[in-house]
């Protein structure tokens, strides 16, 4: 009966580990704008996609957006087993056309207990961090500062900004 128990246990801790949803391929349109912009469109919303450094004027927004950089990247390399998934945090830049520059900080991950938060509101807009890469690997010893890519979704403010 011991056995039983532990088996059992084991299989459900193994099935929480699983990726249960998967996104299926009809879910994400991926669309290539005349100047060489890629933006993909899931069920969240519209993911615009900044490099390192590059800043960016959105028309449909009214807004100026600069991606800093990565401030804190602590994300578990894919091949080494961790505790902590980790967390990478992204600085913005955003200006609307009727404000001053602002910083934002959005995280990878929402622990409010550590003040990480996956978005942050702007002039009406709630900005939320849908990707980050390149992911770390533990072989990769050199860094990935100035290589970093990342995805934002922005909504009209009070809007459901959950990503994937």
């Amino acid at each position: 009966m011991y056995y039983k128990s532990i088996i059992l246990g084991l299989g459900f801790l193994s099935l929480i580990n699983c990726k249960s949803q998967k996104v299926k391929n009809n879910d994400i349109k991926v669309q290539v704008a005349e100047n060489g912009d890629v933006k993909t469109t899931t069920k969240e919303g519209e993911i615009i996609y900044f490099k390192e450094g590059e800043n960016k004027f959105l028309k449909d927004y009214q807004m100026n957006v600069t991606f800093k950089g990565i401030s804190e990247d602590s994300r578990c390399p894919k091949d080494v087993q961790c505790i902590w998934s980790g967390v990478a945090v992204a600085q913005l830049e955003v200006m609307a056309t009727t404000s001053r520059p602002g910083i934002l900080q959005i995280s990878s991950i929402e622990n409010k207990g550590r003040n990480y938060h996956k978005s942050a509101d702007f002039n009406g807009y709630t900005i939320s961090l849908a990707d980050v890469s390149p992911y770390p690997e533990s072989s990769n010893s050199k860094s990935l500062k100035g290589n970093y890519k990342i995805g934002i979704i922005i909504k009209k403010a009070g809007e459901d900004t959950t990503t994937r």
